[in-house]
């Protein structure tokens, strides 16, 4: 058999992508009122400006199902769960509380991803390819912690009150003023959002956005993931712009963001995950 790579549904990877690989995800929540819907399983319609709709993470019991039954398919070569960062979701931690109590001999190994959508979608497809061509346990988990290392994360948003609501995004944004005429451009340090920089216009800000992330890919291959949430028009002229700005590139995903991460950054947010040397 082989080693199972699992993740979260805010991994932001495709379903033909996770067919292919055979990676299992579990899903996130999403709570609309007095409504509990998972992420990618039940269809969510949502009004992203309502401060009725939260997020939780997967409980300890789903984690621990997921990683049984990936445990099962891989014949007993073991499991590798990739999921979004400790700092942003509890979802890590619940994982750490399924394999202590599945008593696994570690046979099931957490990576924190240290990012959120395809900043850990990213990574998951490297540990899963490294799965499929029949690597040991070892070797899969040290890929998936090498490329959780590299990977970097830039997020345009419009507004940052939704991230400051939802306790997301550092106090130090209090600085902003004004947000009517400011763009904050935002990136995640070691796992926590933290402001980047503010820009005056939109079009500035991607700008800025296409600047950083060219500077992170560096000149050896870059695998790039591309999100948005309802701004498909915006993220493919920024593809345009990533690929004319990176000649190294190997590889690129555009993906809307799930509700799970919606909810916090909201309409018209634009993110780039950059992962330096690609997902061998």
């Amino acid at each position: 058999m082989a080693v199972v790579v699992v993740t979260d549904s805010a991994a932001g990877l495709s379903a033909d992508l996770v067919a292919e690989l055979g990676i299992e995800v579990v899903p996130l929540h999403v709570l609309v009122g007095d409504r509990q819907l998972r992420e990618g399983v039940e269809p969510v319609e949502i009004d992203y400006s309502a401060d009725s709709v939260t997020t939780s993470a997967a409980s300890p019991g789903e984690l621990r199902e997921a990683y049984e039954r990936a445990m099962e398919h891989s014949g007993g070569d073991g499991v590798v769960a990739v999921h979004l960062s400790r700092m942003l979701s509890a979802t890590w931690e619940a994982g750490r509380q399924a394999v202590s109590e599945m008593g696994a001999d570690g046979r099931v190994r957490l990576v924190d991803s240290l990012g959120a959508g395809l900043a850990t979608g990213l990574p998951v497809l490297g540990a899963a390819r490294r799965a499929r061509s029949g690597d040991t346990l070892d070797a899969v988990y040290e890929c998936a912690v090498a490329a959780a290392n590299r990977a970097r994360t830039f997020i345009l948003v419009n507004r940052t009150e939704q991230l400051r609501k939802g306790g997301r995004l550092s106090s130090a944004a209090a600085f902003f003023g004004s947000e009517l005429v400011t763009k904050p451009l935002l990136q995640l340090v070691e796992g926590k959002l933290e402001l980047r920089e503010k820009v005056r216009t939109r079009s500035r800000a991607v700008t800025k956005l296409v600047a950083a992330a060219t500077s992170a890919a560096g000149t050896e291959g870059v695998a790039l993931g591309i999100q948005h949430l309802g701004a498909a028009e915006a993220a493919e002229s920024l593809a345009t712009q990533l690929r004319e700005q990176n000649p190294t590139l190997t590889e690129l995903h555009i993906a809307e963001f799930g509700p799970t991460l919606g909810v916090h950054l909201g309409v018209g947010a634009l993110g780039v995950a950059v992962l330096p040397g690609g997902c061998a």
